[in-house]
């Protein structure tokens, strides 16, 4: 049986995204406050709203490394601590803003509002999920095979193609349930490695080739061809999936017969 995914299967709602975007409505009053003064006043304001605006960019792409961390059984903590660098750039532009009343408010404004950052938002991942070489190997994989989704992701929807997009989020969405079956079970990475790497490599490769050729007027041939490529990874992928969870399924049959049998023999050792 082969086991496709809908594309919003495991999909999670990004909490938190829309009080990072109101972060911006202080930076545009950063902005328009600018205006009414001199050039000091222009750029002490301007400054503090491009640091409000680089941390609200910050604490959305921190909660979207929160929530690809908090999906995966097996993942490497967050390369850079984005939230908390996102709190930062917003103390530090609460306290320019603020600086021309007095240092000593700009100081307090700047405590407060790193500080409601941090409660609003939460930190950052600080350690590794899982343990042990084989979870750091998977968490490695992963990581590769999940920058292959992304990028393929990223030249479909900027076609503006939308029915040509929901086919490759169904696509991805079959991909990821490999790459959890490999989370659950790290042995099964030897099985599944050429799936994480080469293939997706591969689809990689033909998906920026037909972006470009649709760029530049390809016929309806071309986006055929990439459907039907599209069709057989999935199909691959979803088949690996079904065969590592038969596997799984055969080894636990194995393991209590083995032990039923244990358990007749010291039955007839006691009789």
């Amino acid at each position: 049986m082969i086991l496709r995914r809908n594309p919003f299967d495991g999909r999670r709602r990004l909490r938190g995204s829309t009080r990072a975007r109101m972060m911006l409505l202080p930076a545009a009053l950063f902005f328009l406050t600018g205006f009414f003064g001199g050039a000091a006043h222009l750029l002490t304001f301007w400054a503090a709203g491009l640091l409000i605006l680089a941390a609200s960019w910050l604490t959305r792409e921190g909660l979207r490394a929160g929530l690809a961390y908090d999906t995966r059984s097996i993942a490497r903590r967050p390369a850079l601590p984005r939230k908390l660098m996102g709190a930062g750039a917003t103390g530090l532009g609460l306290a320019v803003g603020t600086v021309q009343q007095g240092p000593v408010v700009a100081v307090l404004m700047g405590l407060a509002g790193a500080a409601l950052h941090v409660a609003s938002f939460g930190v950052d991942p600080l350690r590794d999920k899982g343990e042990g070489l084989d979870a750091s190997r998977v968490a490695r994989a992963v990581d590769e095979a999940e920058r292959y989704l992304t990028e393929i992701t990223t030249r479909i929807d900027a076609l503006g193609d939308r029915a040509l997009s929901s086919r490759v989020a169904g696509f991805v969405a079959t991909a990821r349930g490999l790459f959890r079956r490999v989370e659950d079970d790290p042995r099964d990475l030897a099985a599944a490695r050429r799936y994480l790497g080469v293939y997706l490599m591969g689809a990689r490769d033909a998906t920026v080739a037909f972006a470009d050729l649709s760029a530049q007027g390809a016929d309806g041939t071309a986006r055929r061809d990439y459907v039907a490529l599209l069709t057989d990874l999935e199909t691959d992928f979803a088949n690996r999936t079904s065969v590592l969870l038969r596997n799984d399924r055969a080894e636990l049959d194995l393991e209590i017969a083995v032990l039923r049998e244990r358990l007749t023999r010291e039955e007839r050792g006691r009789a």
